[in-house]
Parts: structure tokens; sequence; C-alpha cells
């Protein structure tokens, strides 16, 4: 019995649709794609609901006949190539023919089109892969898109689409990908209405500072390096432009947006001692390489391309990416503008007045005499002074037996082994502390700070080893949690209020999370232009740059995106409690770790930080005995 049929071609379709439309933003590239392709010089986007409800592409391209119109919904039509060998002679963002089709498989699609030697233009009504109507209308040259109700015939893909916030920023960024190839090209986009881009014809720079901010147009570098096996131009950051999260890399290639760890590592290499490590640089790349020399063909997403020079393209891009920044960074540059500064007149020695520095000695003084022999203060007296009071009885008798010890030398003698750091801490490992209320009772009076990192202080079970820096964070996480619970804040007004501009795609974030900051004690107004002004900051973080602070914040915001709003909330408090805990380093005082270590046992989780590091490691009293058996 045969059991293998061809399936119908409303099927084909929506398995094909699984492949190239993933979500909304899948149709926006796709369409925009198409436009480009078709010659347009201005492309306007309409978004309602993130995509969900309603998807208009505008633009003023070439257009289609009516017949083409029709044959352009048809798996596999394109007039972007004709032959197999034209897939190695790629000079177009699109060639498969499966987009239009992928997109009326899954949604309702309305197309007006027309081309410049036509008087009349064609509307075609398309829906789960059927044409529902067709008819001429009256319209200007080029093409008009409207995808309504994407995903209405699979109820399982609308279901599992995210919230608008993160659909819209999906958009953004597929958005952001073409505008920064085209640059003469005006593009604008808007959301249920609101203007986010509206970009004019320009400069490749003046395109990027116009999607990302103006703070990118100093920070960035040129490159321009042309070779027989490809051309390189772009722009890079200099090093003080480096960040933990949020960096913007982009690679081009051929006009066309790709993802290539290979090259990233190269531009990350070109750094190397730069930056430190874990930190991301912006960049954006873009290569022109010879068609025939790429495979464009690899996924249907087609940000995946394989390069036949791949170790050549690899050495040329880190040469030009360190030629540019030993060209624009490593060069100290002379100031020859002197308009208001202040004049520093020469010297003139015959105005006289002046007498040279003379160095008095006592030529009678011998070191060597007992008479001019003095005491020297004992070494550790310096170290512990102020520790004699009563309350400090312990340690002024350690200095007493410490005085006694005599000459640090003795103490690497036989007899006399000098204790290494990892001798004394080898065997310390986290240990979970229960109940905090009889620690509390335990702990020494006095601490001790280690390398401006540790505070130690005895307890009844041995020596307790707090990190400062974690045990802030788990304090402040819960202060500002309990903030924004009970909505009790204290917000310190700024004199002087400060902007930060941030790209489309992070101000659609930054709106999701000003809730949240705030109920944290920020007071934040929107100035339009995706520019926010920062008029009053949480009290306890002064001090701290609330601009970065902020930025910090919103990358954080974008990998919890995708949670529920409890989770987003607890990265918001846990970003901002990292920013203002204690730093490493930081010199406290007995009082200040006294009360950071009573804050800490009155939180409700002491012994690892909110993302799960150990704050406490304690040192067993039979391990520090074993030390001296």
């Amino acid at each position: 019995m045969d059991i293998i049929s061809l399936l119908p071609d409303s099927v084909a379709n929506q398995i094909a649709a699984g492949e190239v439309i993933q979500r909304p933003a899948s149709v926006i590239k796709e369409l925009v794609e198409n436009s480009v392709d078709a010659g347009a010089k201005s492309i306007t986007v309409l978004v309602a609901d993130a995509g969900r409800t309603s998807i208009q592409v505008i633009d003023d391209g070439t257009g289609m006949s009516e017949t083409d119109a029709r044959m352009a919904f048809e798996r596999h039509a394109t007039s972007k190539i004709q032959k197999a060998d034209d897939l190695f002679s790629l000079h177009t963002m699109g060639f498969r023919g499966e987009a239009l089709a992928s997109i009326a498989a899954v949604a309702q699609v309305e197309l007006m089109t027309r081309t410049a030697d036509e008087e009349i233009g064609t509307l075609i009504c398309v829906a789960g892969s059927k044409v529902t109507s067709q008819e001429p209308v009256s319209c200007p040259v080029g093409s008009h898109f409207k995808v309504n109700n994407l995903f209405y015939n699979v109820p399982a893909r609308r279901k599992f689409l995210k919230s608008n916030a993160t659909e819209l920023t999906n958009i953004l960024n597929a958005f952001e990908r073409i505008v920064l190839v085209y640059p003469d090209i005006r593009f604008e986009l808007y959301h249920n209405g609101a203007e986010l881009l509206n970009l004019k014809p320009g400069s490749l720079l003046q395109r990027i500072t116009d999607v990302f901010g103006k703070q990118y147009g100093s920070d960035l570098m040129p490159v321009n390096v042309d070779t027989a096996i490809c051309k390189v131009y772009g722009f890079v950051a200099k090093p003080q432009a480096a960040r933990k999260k949020g960096g913007c890399d982009y690679l081009f290639v051929n006009g066309r947006y790709m993802k290539h760890p290979y090259f990233h590592k190269a531009v990350i290499t070109a750094y190397d001692r730069l930056i430190p490590e874990g930190m991301q640089i912006p960049y954006f790349l873009y290569f022109d390489v010879n068609p025939a020399d790429i495979d464009v063909n690899i996924h249907p997403v087609k940000t995946e391309i394989k390069f036949e020079n791949e170790q050549a393209i690899w050495q040329i891009l880190m040469a030009a990416v360190r030629d540019a920044i030993g060209k624009f960074c490593e060069i100290p540059t002379i100031d020859f503008d002197t308009v208001g500064k202040p004049e520093i007149p020469a010297f003139d020695p015959s105005q006289g007045g002046f007498s040279a520095p003379k160095v008095s000695y006592n030529p009678d003084y011998n070191p060597f005499s007992s008479n001019n022999r003095q005491k020297a203060p004992s070494q550790w007296q310096e170290l512990y002074d102020g520790l004699g009071s009563k309350d400090n009885q312990g340690d002024q008798d350690i200095l007493e037996n410490l005085d006694n010890l005599g000459s640090l030398e003795s103490l690497g003698e036989p007899g006399n082994p000098i204790l290494g750091e990892d001798d004394l801490f080898g065997s310390m490992a986290p240990q979970e502390i229960s109940p905090a209320e009889s620690v509390i009772a335990e702990k020494s009076p006095a601490h001790y700070q280690y390398k401006g990192r540790y505070i130690m202080t005895a307890v009844k079970s041995g020596l307790m080893v707090i990190d400062q820096h974690r045990a802030d964070i788990r304090i402040l996480y819960e202060r500002y949690m309990q903030q924004q619970s009970s909505r009790v804040v204290n917000t310190q007004k700024m004199l002087f209020p400060e902007t930060i501009q941030l790209s489309a795609s992070d101000a659609v974030t930054f709106q999701t999370i000003i809730p949240m900051l705030t109920s944290l004690g920020f007071d934040l107004s929107d100035l339009g232009g995706n520019t926010f002004a920062i008029n009053g900051i949480p009290t306890g973080i002064e001090g701290i740059d609330p601009v970065q602070l902020l930025r910090r914040m919103v990358s954080d915001a974008e990998e919890k995106g995708r949670v529920v709003a409890e989770e987003l909330s607890s990265a918001v408090a846990l970003s901002l409690a990292r920013s203002a805990a204690v730093p490493y380093g930081q010199i406290l005082g007995n009082e200040e770790m006294d009360n950071l270590i009573n804050s800490l046992f009155a939180c409700s989780n002491v012994n690892y930080t909110p993302d799960g590091k150990p704050v406490i490691a304690i040192l067993p009293q039979i391990d520090i005995d074993r030390l001296f058996d």
C-alpha cells in the first residue's frame, strides 16, 4: 500500500513560512528588503500592536504590473535570479522567492502597486495563500503592502509571540540592520501612530548617529582598507567606549547583515590589552567581497555566510582595526588652541628678586654616635595605632606580642615559617550560616579588613570571612526590592539634570522599566526623540554616573525582556545594587564594618548574592589549630 503523498500547497506554504516568517520582525525584514531591491528612495513602515494587528510597508520603488503582482505570491517566484549560477553573483537582498508566499500563507495581505508606465495600479488581496480579490485601483508609483492578523490561521504560532515590548524591540533590531546599510535611503518607522525613527539620507556616520545617539559620533574611529581580496570600511569605537553589555557589533557583507563569531574575534583581538577582558566594543564594519567568494544560501534567515578566504580576511580585518586604533588613539595630539588660556610669563634673570634654594645640614652629625641614636618606632605601632582602648584590649595584646617578635626577617627563619595566603585560605569554603542571631551574638566586636576586599571577624566556630562588595549587594538588593513593594522611596534631586539618549530599541526597553526605576527613587522625564532627563536619583548612590548606570540597567532589562514583570523588577534592583555597593579597595572603619555585618545578617539570605555567588566563608577552628600542629 502506498503511503507517500504530495502535500497540498496550503500545508507546504505554512511549513515554508515556519522557516522564513518567525515573528513580525521577519515580515518587516522581508518587505523592506524587497523595497530596497526595487530601487526605493523612501520607505515608510507603519506597525500596530507590535505587528500583531497590522504591518504596512510603503515605498516609491519601481512597482509591479498586474501580472507580476499576482505572480509574486507564488512559491519560488522571483525576479532576482534566473539560473543556479546567479546564486554566486548576487547583488540583491532577496533571491529565493519565498518571502511573499510565506507571508500570505499565515496572514491576510493586501497589495497596491503601480509602475511608472501605467496609469492604473493593481489591488490584490490574499489570505491563507488564496487570492480573495483582484481589481484595478488608483495609487502612486511603487508598492504598498498591508499585512493584517499575522498567524491568524496558526493559533499556536500566534500564542507563542512575546510581549509587545519584546516584539517591538525585535522589529527595531531588524529595521536597524537594514537602515545601517543604506544611508542614502529615507526610512520612517511608526508604532501605533507614534514616530520611532525618521532617518534622512546622509553619510554613514550620520546614519549611525541618528540611530544610536550622538554619543557614538565622538567615540567612533574610521576604518578603510582596500585589498585584492576584499575591502573593509566602517567605524570602530575607541577603547574607552567599551562596555560590559549592550555593545553594538554590526558586520555587513555586500550590503547584507551577517553574524560571524570568527570575524568578531578578530575585532576583539585587535583591542588586546586595551580593554578589560569580557568587555564589548561597538563597531560597524562593512565588507565588499566578490559575490563568487561567498555563499549566502545557507539558512533562510540569510545571516550565516561562508567565505572562501576566511583566514585571509580575518588577518586583514584585525590589521585594519589595529591601524585605526594606532592612528586615532595612541598618538598624542598637540593643542594649538590658546584662546582663553592663562598667559605664563617667561623667566627673566635680569629682573632680580630671585635666589636659588639652599640646603642646610649639620656637619657634626654622626649617625653611628650613641648620642645621636634614637629608638625607632615599632613597625607595628603605626599599623595598630589607636587600638589600645579597653574595647580593643585583645588587639593591644596582639600588638605587644608582635613587637616582641623583633625583625620581620626572623619570620622567615627555620621555626618561624611565613604562612602564605593560599595556606591560610586554602581550606576555606562557603558555609551556610544559620541562625543569624547566634552569629551576631558570637562575632567579635573588632574586625579586620583584608586587602580592601574581605572583612574578617572571629566567631565561635572559627574565623568568618565576608566579601564586602557582595555583602553590600545583598543588603542593597533587598532594600530596593522592599522599596518597590512598599512604594516608599527617597529621591535626591540633581542640581543640574543630566540627559540620556538611547537608540530606538533601547528606548522601548527603557519605557518598560521606567515605573520600576521610579519606585526605586529615580525622577525621569521623556524629552522626546528617545532622549530622557534624569532629574533625581535614589538617595545613597551619589557619586555614581547616572547615565552609565541607566545604560547598564537597560542592558540587564533586555536580557530579562522575555520574563514576567517580577523577574524584570528583580533584575533592575540587582543592577542598581551592583552599581551602588561598596567597591573593592574601599577602606572601612571598624564601625562601618560592624554596621555592614549587622545589616547583612538582617537579610533574608546571608549566604549568597541574588545571582547565587557566595558571600561568607568560614575557616573552622579545628582547621586553624591544625595549621600549628
